[in-house]
């Protein structure tokens, strides 16, 4: 861990929820005035989207196998570790982008499922921000969780997770409901055995739980919303943590274990502002 250049990183799998949480961390960034280095998960990657195709087919072969996106053979995760280390001990790095869409991609003149070429990070970052399935990894190639000043779990219900993903897959990007199920199964092991551990690596968890039934997540026509929901927040070291003050601005909350905070989902934006903006300017103001 660094004092002088923090990493913050937030983990969570595919369909998870991530990208709402990074969207409340940009803006305590933008009103601080910290100018953070993104780094997006896709962008380590070890393959691009044909060669991914391709390997999904090959493993598909054998047996037993259970090769996905969650596989640490599919990412660069000892690069990974080396770009968090780097960035704590000089402030740069090296970064590039996943292309998930050819709208995304006009502008680097690439089409959807390419990566753009390795360039410097900006010179004046302040923070490193990560985003992605690994974050928190640690294993016998790499301890990324190691260089991590400040670590997010987002992890919904399996169930709601699973909504989630099936339908951004099939609204947003076209598959259909079995092509879904056959990727959740095939990550399945994967998931097990190097996502859920990084949330027991995490100084804070979100859980979002829903209030209606979500028995079968095969047949959901719709995410439940916010308001459908309950989110659970688990401080690892809760010491320094002001409860009284957050139960009192968070109307609907309650603690249900001494580390444990329950909001209605609707107040997890403002819970996040109320809990992250002072662990990042502790962090900004612990800098050599």
């Amino acid at each position: 861990m660094s004092r002088k250049n923090p990493v913050i990183a937030i983990t969570g799998s595919s369909g998870a929820g991530t990208t709402s949480v990074m969207n409340s961390f940009e803006y305590i960034f933008r009103r601080e005035g910290i100018k953070a280095q993104a780094i997006e998960g896709d962008s380590m990657h070890r393959y691009e989207r044909k060669e991914m195709d391709a390997e999904l087919e090959k493993y598909s072969k054998i047996p037993g196998s259970h090769f996905s996106h969650f596989s640490p053979e599919a990412n660069l995760l000892p690069e990974l570790a080396d770009t968090f280390k780097k960035f704590s001990e000089t402030g740069r790095c090296k970064v590039r982008k996943y292309i998930h869409t050819d709208v995304e991609g006009a502008p680097y003149n690439q089409s959807a499922g390419t990566l753009t070429p390795w360039r410097d990070s900006a010179e004046d970052a302040d923070v490193l921000f990560y985003e992605g399935l690994h974050g928190g990894y640690v294993g016998p190639d790499a301890d990324v969780a190691k260089h991590v000043d400040l670590l997010v779990g987002v992890v919904p219900i399996i169930n709601l997770e699973w909504i989630q993903k099936m339908h951004r897959d099939q609204k947003v990007r076209g598959y259909s409901q079995e092509a879904v199920v056959d990727t959740i199964l095939r990550r399945m092991p994967d998931y097990v055995h190097h996502i859920c551990p990084q949330f027991s690596r995490t100084h804070v968890n979100f859980q979002r739980v829903p209030t209606v039934d979500t028995s079968n997540p095969f047949i959901a026509k719709d995410i439940p919303s916010a308001d459908e929901s309950m989110v659970v927040i688990r401080f690892a070291q809760p010491k320094g943590i002001d409860f009284p003050y957050l139960l009192n601005m968070l109307h609907g909350s309650m603690m249900t274990r001494p580390n444990t905070l329950v909001v209605p989902g609707g107040k997890m934006g403002l819970a996040m502002q109320l809990i992250f903006t002072p662990m990042i300017l502790r962090l900004m103001s612990m800098r050599d």
